[in-house]
Formats: C-alpha cells, sequence, structure tokens
C-alpha cells in the first residue's frame, strides 16, 4: 500500500462528506415543526439565562452552544449534569430555560435533574433524537434532531 498523496481523491471524499451533511440538514428541515416555534419563543421571552446541560458527547456540543451564544450577547452558561445533582443546580434560576441535549434522552445524569427543573417551573427545551424519551416528556419544547 502506498501513502502517497491523491489531490482528486481528496476532493472526491470531500465532496462525499459535504453531500452527506446537505442531506442531514435537509432531514433536519424537513423535521421542524412546532416545537422549534416554542422553542424560539421560549428563548425570546427569556429574561435571565440559558443554561445548557449535556453528558459526554452531547456534553461537549452543550459546552460549545453555550459559549456561542455567550459570545453572540445571549446570557448563557454550561452546567454538567452531573455537577448540578450535587448542588450546581442551584446555579438556575426562574428566570432561565434550560437547552437540555441528549441523544437518547435516557442519560441517567440528565434524567436525574429532570424532576428539580420541573419543580423549580423552569422552561426547558429538549434537543434528542428520541421524541418518547423520558427527557422529551419532561419538555416544554422539543427539537427532534434524529
Amino acid at each position: 500500500m502506498t501513502n502517497q498523496f491523491d489531490p482528486e481523491r481528496m476532493l472526491a471524499r470531500g465532496r462525499r462528506v459535504l453531500a452527506i451533511e446537505v442531506a442531514a440538514v435537509q432531514a433536519l428541515q424537513a423535521r421542524l415543526d412546532g416545537g422549534f416555534v416554542t422553542a424560539c419563543r421560549l428563548l425570546h421571552d427569556c429574561t435571565g439565562r440559558v443554561v445548557v446541560t449535556g453528558m459526554g458527547k452531547s456534553g461537549h456540543i452543550g459546552n460549545k452552544v453555550a459559549a456561542t451564544l455567550a459570545s453572540t450577547g445571549t446570557p448563557a452558561f454550561f452546567l454538567h449534569p452531573a455537577e448540578a445533582s450535587h448542588g450546581d443546580i442551584g446555579m438556575i434560576t426562574a428566570q432561565d430555560v434550560v437547552l437540555a441535549i441528549s441523544n437518547s434522552g435516557e442519560t441517567a445524569e440528565l434524567v436525574s435533574i429532570l424532576p428539580v427543573i420541573k419543580r423549580m417551573d423552569v422552561p426547558l427545551i429538549a434537543m434528542t433524537g428520541k421524541v418518547r424519551s423520558t427527557l422529551a416528556r419532561a419538555a416544554a419544547a422539543v427539537l427532534d434532531v434524529s
């Protein structure tokens, strides 16, 4: 096997990757529904901060989402769900909106803080690949990211 750089092969591969990404964005566009509008309304009406949470890879994405929101003028921070259940949930106020990201919607650390968020009457937006999950059922707005 040779390890030569082939510009044409790289271009073809790059185009295939972009075609896959375009198809994924188009599929996501087709799934936009009233949950998206509800999420937009909750974020628009939020007088506090957007508290983003997620575990594992979803947590990494959530960290980036929170950083992007904060850098563009929307008060936001990332709350690690495992730390939330050990006291950090007190960082959430009644004026905030929680954005929870989980592909399965069943991540134990995330599911364990849902009753506290509900008790605090803080609006919850779920970004999940499973619209019938525990997370989705607890949310005021569900964004299907399957």
